[in-house]
């Protein structure tokens, strides 16, 4: 069911995406090889706690942690672990939070220590494809345009769109309609309209696009075991075009990275 937002419900959640934003931010500083996800898990619960809100995926479906972690292979919902982090490696952090009874849900992937170039570049365009999804959440255009653009512009580089789990809606649940896959096909899907809340999530594999879960009921994984990254924003429909509820910046003042990329969606 797609719930369209006030303007107040909209800060509401961004005010609960924010916390998530600056728990991002937190950790950035935190990755580094030798540390564990589940040292990374333990201090995002306790920031989450500490300043007013309640980790939104801890229980819920049964999820057993604050973060998922996703490692190299690993597309999503990764459970945290005691196993170090290495150099080289990659891992994506998927945070959610609930405060005021509303959600705030994104993802950043970090690389760790030195990361070869061709996983650079992986990241590189997974997050492009972010923001070009973005540009389309207007009133007028529908989801199968998101999708489109993320697929384009992530095949044209020869990586797999992952199509076994899809970007959502956002609100007093952490998951509400409208469903918005990474590919699709343009005019199609549903139709975007003022006040809508989403989360925008492209899951990028660097070779086939195809994915299996493990034993453990959660873990996603890429069927030939190469790497996945996944880049997530939380974003309204507001004036019948996108404004960002997250942000990355925190991250990067946190790894001394400059970035523009988020201007053009940012509340005027």
């Amino acid at each position: 069911m797609i719930v369209l937002k006030t303007l107040e419900e909209i800060e509401l959640i961004r005010e609960s995406a924010l916390l998530v934003s600056k728990t991002l931010g937190m950790l950035a500083s935190e990755i580094k090889p030798g540390v564990t996800s589940l040292k990374l898990d333990s201090l995002a619960e306790a920031f989450i706690r500490d300043h007013g809100g309640i980790p939104g995926f801890l229980g819920l479906y049964g999820f057993p942690n604050t973060l998922c972690m996703s490692p190299n292979q690993q597309v999503v919902h990764g459970i945290p672990n005691n196993t170090p982090l290495q150099d080289g490696d990659i891992i994506s952090i998927d945070c959610g939070v609930k405060k005021n009874n509303f959600y705030g849900d994104h993802a950043y992937t970090f690389e760790v220590g030195d990361v070869d170039s061709a996983t650079k570049k992986l990241l590189e365009v997974t997050k492009e494809s972010l923001y070009k999804g973005i540009e389309q959440l207007v009133v007028g255009k529908r989801t199968g345009d998101i999708g489109c653009a993320i697929q384009q512009h992530c095949e044209a580089a020869g990586y797999g769109v992952v199509r076994d789990l899809v970007g959502h809606g956002l609100g007093r649940k952490l998951h509400e309609g409208p469903d918005i896959p990474n590919y699709g096909r343009r005019g199609a899907g549903k139709a975007i309209k003022e006040g809508m809340t989403v989360a925008i999530e492209p899951m990028i594999n660097l070779g086939t696009h195809k994915t299996v879960q493990l034993k453990d009921g959660w873990t996603i994984i890429t069927k030939d075991k190469m790497p996945s990254a996944h880049f997530e924003h939380n974003i309204a429909v507001v004036n019948g075009k996108p404004e960002l509820l997250s942000t990355f910046s925190y991250i990067y003042e946190a790894l001394s990275i400059h970035s523009e990329e988020e201007a053009p969606f940012k509340r005027v």
